[in-house]
């Protein structure tokens, strides 16, 4: 599979790449200029929650439309946001052109991951899908191991505007390098849905969110992980940059080192079979312990212990998600359901932001931390170990 498919997974490699560049650096950059936690959760929520809020109506475009067409627009459109958001901070100031670029691009990468996981499941199904996820984010994660020292050591020697010009041309070169990939006839057909009104395609999907058993206990848990996910990305420029008094390059290999346990962890999915349950039970704990560890704040180290697990367990969790989504939604109306269960699993995640914007104080989130830990525990002992009805 991989050979077959070398193109498309340096096309994802490449996207991910410029995502995670722009990732690394907003929090770092508004952190740099403000002095201040609270702004940079505050700038995460306007990033995070547009991103999430379009989920919905990506999945309906993604049972409407071609999803090679929309993977493909929404890569190009990013990269021409990137030079308009970009030239307007560089024409007008302010470090709110940087937030809306990058709120923009979050929408626009919404209906990129949406239409990837169609892609998947459709030009991959003969192949079992917790494989096929693996490697996925196997590829993914070389662009986020890669993303956030690109962007740490250009901007050594370069202003922030030029790190986004660099990213600009990485969405490009991605979308020629998609061009490559020979898998699109492996697309398998799609079962024909009813066609309906967007509202009455929402309304369905959640409907079959509430009603298919299993699946609105499978979002409550990814909200608990999502609240953590919020947390750790809203606070981690601030906490190693401003609490631990560390370097941007320590904080790039922070990011790093959550990227290599990421892989870690993905390499044993892909290799050891494990049931289900067994494999959203263990993602969920240890990103629990993860984001207690974050809150403690006694040393550096176990600040970067908890990162470790939370970066590492997410995407087992996260395949956890996927894999029970496609066994139970039906095909015909697996984009609008998808979409909704994306946004309501990670609506957690602005809100994060928000708790982080107004509680946290200076650079300290310590509190924020530990309060999400103990939210995060309530909705594990609410889901997991409730018996199903």
């Amino acid at each position: 599979m991989l050979v077959r498919d070398r193109a498309f997974f340096a096309s994802m490699f490449l996207t991910v790449l410029a995502d995670q560049i722009l990732l690394f650096l907003v929090p770092l950059v508004i952190f740099q200029i403000t002095g201040n936690v609270a702004w940079s959760g505050l700038a995460f929520f306007f990033e995070t929650l547009p991103r999430y809020l379009a989920f919905p109506v990506a999945g309906i475009l993604c049972d409407r439309l071609n999803p090679i067409l929309l993977l493909r627009v929404s890569r190009i459109l990013r990269a021409v946001v990137c030079l308009v958001g970009i030239t307007g901070q560089i024409v007008f100031g302010g470090v709110w052109w940087l937030i809306a670029l990058s709120a923009v691009v979050g929408v626009l990468t919404t209906q990129g991951l949406l239409a990837l996981e169609m892609v998947l499941v459709r030009a991959f199904s003969d192949e079992r899908f917790e494989k096929v996820a693996s490697y996925s984010q196997l590829a993914a994660q070389m662009g986020v191991v890669l993303g956030p020292l690109t962007a740490a050591y250009m901007m050594a020697i370069w202003p922030w505007e030029a790190v986004v010009f660099l990213a600009t041309g990485l969405f490009f070169l991605a979308d020629g390098t998609f061009l490559l990939w020979r898998g699109q006839g492996r697309m398998e057909q799609r079962p024909e849905s009813e066609r309906r009104h967007p509202v009455k395609d929402l309304a369905t999907a959640f409907r079959l969110v509430w009603q298919i058993p299993g699946l609105m206990r499978a979002v409550l848990q990814a909200a608990g992980v999502n609240l953590a996910i919020g947390a750790t990305l809203a606070t981690a420029a601030a906490m190693m940059t401003g609490f631990y008094a560390q370097s941007e390059q320590t904080y790039a290999w922070l990011q790093v080192g959550g990227a290599a346990a990421t892989f870690a962890v993905l390499t044993m999915t892909a290799h050891i079979h494990f049931g289900l349950k067994t494999l959203g039970r263990a993602a969920y704990a240890m990103i629990l312990l993860g984001i207690v560890f974050t809150g403690l704040g006694v040393h550096p180290l176990v600040y970067v212990a908890g990162f470790l697990l939370i970066a590492g367990f997410d995407k087992m969790f996260n395949i956890y998600v996927r894999t029970l989504r496609k066994e139970i939604i039906p095909a015909g109306e697996f984009g609008k359901t998808t979409g909704v269960i994306i946004c309501l699993n990670n609506i957690s995640q602005p809100i994060a932001g928000l708790a982080v914007a107004v509680f946290a104080s200076g650079d300290d989130a310590r509190a924020v931390l530990l309060a999400i830990s103990g939210a995060m525990a309530v909705l594990g002992a609410l889901t997991f170990f409730k018996r199903a009805a």
